[in-house]
This record gives C-alpha cells, structure tokens and sequence, in this order.
C-alpha cells in the first residue's frame, strides 16, 4: 500500500507480511521450534519445559532448551549446570547436559549465578534473539523455549523472531488461572502461534499410604479449559516431592516424566 510505513507489528491491513523470522547462523540447524508459556509466574513452567526436554531425549531426539526467561533464570539450576558457555569471536556455544541436552541461558554467561538482570525490556529482548541468531545449535531436532511469564517484550520477541512450531502452556488448578491462561491463549492466537497442549502442573496429590488421589486446590477443569480454546492435548502433574527435591538438586533428568509421555508423542 502506498501508505506502509513497514511497521507490520501495528498493522491491521490484510496485505502479505514479511518473514519477521531471524536467520540461525551457518552453523546451527533447528527442526522444530515449542514455546513453553504461562500467564502468570509460580505454576512450573521451567519444571514442565525441562520435562519436556528431558522425554523427547528418552526417546532418541536431539534436544536443546533456550532459556528466554532471562531476568529469573532457573533452567541451569534444574539440570545441575555450573560451568559457562564458552565462545569465539562470532559464536557462543551451549552447555550440555549429562545426558545431551544443550542448554542456553543467561547464567550460563553471568559470574555468578546469583547476578541480577537489570536490563530493559528491549535489551532483554535482544539477547534473547542473540540465543537464536549466535549460538551454536548443532543438529537440533526439537527445542524447547522457557519462556518468561506474561504476554510482553519476550515471548513478543520470541513469537516474531524464532519459527515457533506451537505452544505448550503451563497452569495450575486455581479458576483465578483460568482467566490468566487465556490471556496467553489469545496472545498466541494473535501471533498465528498453533496451541498443542495444556499442562496442569500441582494438578493433584496421590496420598502414599491410601493411594488415592487429593485435589489440593480444587478439582481439576483442565479438560473443559482446553475444549473452551480448542486445545487438543493436555497433561497433569502431580504434586510430588521427590520430584521438587530433584529439581532443586540439579538432577531433573532423573525425574518421572511419564505424565508428559503421551502430549510430547505429539509434538
């Protein structure tokens, strides 16, 4: 149109927009792109994309994670990392895991993990496509971006520059989440992101000496939350604290992820 001003981000023409997506660098190959997002903070969402991460590897995958939460980083501390990435002069490399998974992150490059991020909305952002665009993603056939909570900067960042495949959004059993979850829901929808699957995490506990399962916050409405936003797939995971004591000791690869087994065979 002769009135374009290239702005594609606040235009509502139904013109053919460009390809906003960023270029890997020649060394890198990436198959498939999921986002893991969540509304608000606090339901699990690094837990559940370091599940994820950690299935698709059982089954065979080449698999990296990227760490877009950049200002409240937690996946090195969930897969036990502690060394840095390293770098060249055009390149930087992830950290891999013990059991394969390159992982990138924030604190992967901090001195100290404890360091804050006190950085504005579009230098977080930036770094966050340099995660995409700089580092060296070897043969990856599925990554896995934690995303920060929220419908901001980042995750607009990251639906614009990196070719998403689909969302995976994380909850918890609270009705407050419900509404906050379609925020999410509909940021995707705006962005032509496909939505794959819920994940309520905290969904229940299964008490050990009855057996029986106890709906701490409520009884569960993931099902009906999905069939209102016309999500396929969902998932639950249980309150347990073997699980949270393994996550805290950097050893979630050696976590049950068998609740997640049937959602990630449809990614």
């Amino acid at each position: 149109m002769s009135d374009c001003d290239h702005n594609c981000s606040n235009c509502s023409s139904k013109c053919e927009s460009q390809d906003l997506h960023e270029s890997l660098n020649e060394l890198s190959s990436v198959k498939k792109v999921y986002a893991v997002v969540s509304g608000k903070g606090g339901v699990g969402k690094s837990l559940v994309t370091s599940m994820l991460a950690v299935e698709m590897n059982r089954r065979g995958k080449k698999v990296a994670v990227l760490d877009a939460d950049v200002t409240g980083p937690s996946i090195p501390k969930a897969f036990g990392l502690v060394e840095k990435a390293e770098s060249d002069e055009h390149h930087l490399f992830p950290v891999t895991t013990k059991d394969g998974i390159d992982v990138m992150s924030i604190n992967l490059l901090l001195p100290n993990d404890s360091d804050p991020v006190i950085w504005r909305g579009p230098v977080i952002a930036g770094a966050v496509k340099q995660f995409w665009t700089d580092v060296v993603w070897q043969d990856v056939d599925y990554m896995f971006v934690d995303m920060p909570p929220g419908t901001g900067d980042v995750p607009l960042t990251v639906f614009q520059s990196l070719p998403v495949d689909g969302i995976i959004v994380v909850t918890t059993p609270q009705d407050l989440v419900s509404m906050i979850v379609g925020k999410a829901v509909n940021m995707a929808l705006r962005m032509n992101i496909p939505i794959v699957g819920i994940v309520e995490n905290m969904s229940y506990f299964v008490c050990p000496n009855c057996k029986e399962k106890h709906y701490i916050f409520g009884q569960s409405d993931i099902k009906s939350l999905a069939k209102e936003y016309g999500i396929p797939y969902t998932a639950e995971i249980p309150i347990d604290p073997k699980t949270a004591k393994l996550c805290d000791s950097g050893k979630v690869e050696d976590i049950d992820v068998s609740s997640l087994a049937e959602l990630v065979a449809k990614l």
